[in-house]
């Protein structure tokens, strides 16, 4: 008997692991209910960020984003919900919407096609209202062009709308047609990239996409990186963009320094040879083929390269090649700039925001830094345009700048998401919980507590110091084998654990424990894996609904036999109430085994359970009560194979 209680107190110590999601959505909640949608966001995001694997809260995200109008950001979310659990229906639905109101027509098409699959009527109407146009603008486009409408416009409607209608072959050949006749129009090589991408054909999509990437459009250049593999293209890839697109300087010009950090200096002065002819005015060009020619002791070509660079505006180059040829340098006064063209840097960052151009409308807000520094609007929109750009470090730094600000809102607003930034890229976390509960099976109360602080610094693994207690109300000894009635030990440790993914923890631990009863201390070795899934309304969601919740856990336990336990521990329920009173109604079903098949390691048990959560406590405090029945799994090994537990207890966390 006392060996199933000290199984007990180490399962509920060590195969419990604490949720780890659980405060910031439980805040979120209580920021939704209070109509605080900044806060809600940011503890939503916190709670994605720590269960990246929980659709429901990519979910709640998504329905917040909607709240304040940010359709965009709410479809994301509703997408991640839908990759996380694509059955289900509703989610599909909403995404799918939402596409289309963003303007995403061919992922929507393709959602809505999916579900009409299943007899939906909704998505077989939305489906055609996509549809339908689609095919009757391709029919029209191409009756246009077959009637001699061979022109730039036609070519580039039709090959959208069959990219749209996901018959990309048909985009493919569209969009390579219109590029053809307007070269200069380099964002169609983008959209020609994206569609080969989408083909399969990785090799052709990268050359498209590199051509785009150098010269012509800012913008499709910056679309074209985005793209693109993130390495540096190959010469065969140079090589393939440049038949392509060969009236591409730049890409040439860029070819021709790669070929000379590569030594190979024929093949680069065979571009720079091109370069030159086809632009006269490249003087650097000019100037690095007279270099290349006089190197290998071609004076006459390179001369007249030389006199074009002298003749020209570019002082420096000019005097560069004059210590070459040992000619005196020259030496001319400048005229002072000409004051810059006053432009509202921050109208441009604006609109750039709105039109999702981040990078621009980063560059365009330095400018007005620059103009103004002590403009703390700026100083507020260049934290949320490093933030948008998932450079963090640099958003907190302008967040902090900008909550120093006279007026309130951007002060306000600043100093929300400096906070915000700021503990989710500290470097130290400390996570804390306690959990003392009684059961009338053992007439005693039992409690378990522990404090754990985390270097945050490394994405995967996270170095960690802890300190547990497991104790109980009679005092009773401590031992090395489980055959007292409890620890009642203090266990200090340092271990290793990795980042959640999907749900899934690992960790490892080395440490001693202290018997507050007898003074002695024991090595502690010990480890495992824990598994969280969670699905549904979550205790002290906004609305009410059903739930199910499942842990795995996997430990080794060093100091009892060196034994490995598994348990599993389900519960599934309908969380409801109002805001006074919260309440999870659920059935429990629990299974224990272990490695060395010892008979107080193996049981089973199940009963009903209630949770509660009044709104005076803390949002990650609350009530439990569950009645259990179990039985031992191997016969005999126990001289009561059947038990009856009531247990209440109460659980508090929380995280700094």
């Amino acid at each position: 008997m006392r060996a199933v209680v000290l199984f007990l107190a180490i399962r509920v110590a060590f195969g419990q692991v604490p949720d780890p999601a659980y405060e910031p959505l439980a805040r979120a909640y209580e920021a939704l209910r209070t109509h605080d949608y900044d806060n809600a966001i940011a503890y939503f995001t916190k709670g994605a960020e720590l269960a990246p694997g929980r659709a429901s809260v990519h979910k709640d995200l998504g329905y917040t984003y909607l709240k304040i109008g940010e359709n965009e950001q709410a479809r994301d979310q509703f997408g991640e919900a839908m990759r996380l659990e694509p059955e289900d229906v509703q989610v599909a639905m909403e995404y799918a919407f939402l596409c289309y109101e963003t303007k995403e027509q061919a992922q929507a098409r393709r959602i809505f096609d999916r579900i009409r699959k299943t007899g939906n009527e909704v998505a077989e109407r939305a489906f055609h209202n996509i549809d339908d146009p689609l095919a009757a603008g391709i029919a029209r486009w191409q009756e246009a062009i077959a009637k001699g409408g061979d022109n730039f416009s036609a070519h580039y409607e039709l090959a959208t709308l069959a990219e749209q209608r996901d018959e990309l072959e048909l985009a493919a050949e569209h969009y390579e047609k219109a590029w053809r006749i307007l070269p200069d129009r380099r964002s169609v090589l983008v959209d020609l990239g994206r569609v080969w991408k989408a083909l399969n054909r990785v090799d052709r999509a990268n050359i498209a996409l590199l051509a785009a990437s150098r010269g012509g459009e800012p913008r499709a250049a910056e679309m074209a990186r985005e793209l693109l593999p993130d390495r540096y293209p190959y010469v065969s890839e140079f090589r393939g963009a440049l038949e392509l697109d060969p009236g591409n300087i730049e890409l040439r010009r860029e070819l021709a320094y790669l070929f000379l950090r590569m030594e190979h200096q024929a093949d680069a002065e065979q571009e720079f040879t091109v370069i030159t002819k086809s632009s006269p005015e490249d003087l650097l060009s000019a100037t690095q083929l007279g270099f290349l020619l006089l190197a290998r002791g071609d004076a006459s070509g390179a001369m007249p390269l030389f006199e074009r660079v002298l003749a020209g505006p570019d002082e420096d180059l000019a005097n560069r090649v004059r210590a070459v040829l040992r000619m005196p340098q020259v030496l001319k006064s400048r005229p002072e700039n000409p004051k810059p063209v006053s432009i509202d840097a921050k109208v441009m960052a604006q609109r750039s925001m709105k039109a999702g151009y981040m990078k621009d409308a980063l560059k365009y807000l330095q400018i007005a830094h620059e103009i103004e520094p002590a403009d703390f609007d700026v100083m507020l929109q260049m934290g949320w345009a490093y933030n948008m750009l998932h450079q963090d470090g640099e958003a907190v730094r302008w967040f902090d700048l900008a909550r120093h600000s006279t007026d309130e809102k951007i002060a306000g607003e600043a100093g929300k998401a400096w906070k915000n930034l700021r503990s989710s890229l500290t470097r130290f976390e400390t996570t804390a919980w306690v959990y003392p509960i009684f059961s009338t099976r053992w007439h005693d109360v039992f409690a378990y507590g522990q404090v754990k602080t985390a270097y945050k610094a490394g994405r995967r693994l996270r170095p960690y110091v802890s300190m547990r207690f497991i104790g109980d109300t009679r005092v009773t000894m401590g031992g090395v084998s489980p055959e007292y009635l409890s620890e009642s030990s203090v266990i200090v440790g340092a271990g290793i654990a990795t980042t959640p993914w999907h749900g899934v923890t690992g960790w490892a631990e080395a440490g001693s424990a202290m018997s507050y009863v007898t003074g002695h201390m024991l090595p502690d070795y010990r480890g495992g894996v824990s598994i969280a899934r969670n699905f549904g309304k979550i205790l002290g969601a906004e609305s009410p609904g059903p739930f199910a919740a499942s842990n795995t856990d996997g430990v080794f336990i060093s100091r009892f036999g060196n034994d490995f336990l598994v348990y599993e521990q389900i519960r599934m329920g309908y969380s409801m109430g109002p805001q006074v009173l919260r309440a999870q109604l659920y059935t429990n079903f629990n299974i224990t085994v272990d490695a060395r098949r010892q008979g107080w390691a193996n049981f089973v048990e199940m009963g009903p359970g209630i949770r509660l959560h009044p709104s005076f406590m803390p949002p990650s405090m609350y009530l439990l009560v569950d009645s259990m029945r179990g039985s031992y799994l191997i016969h005999g090994s126990m001289p009561q194979p059947h038990f009856t537990d009531l247990r209440t207890g109460i659980w508090y966390a929380f995280t700094r």
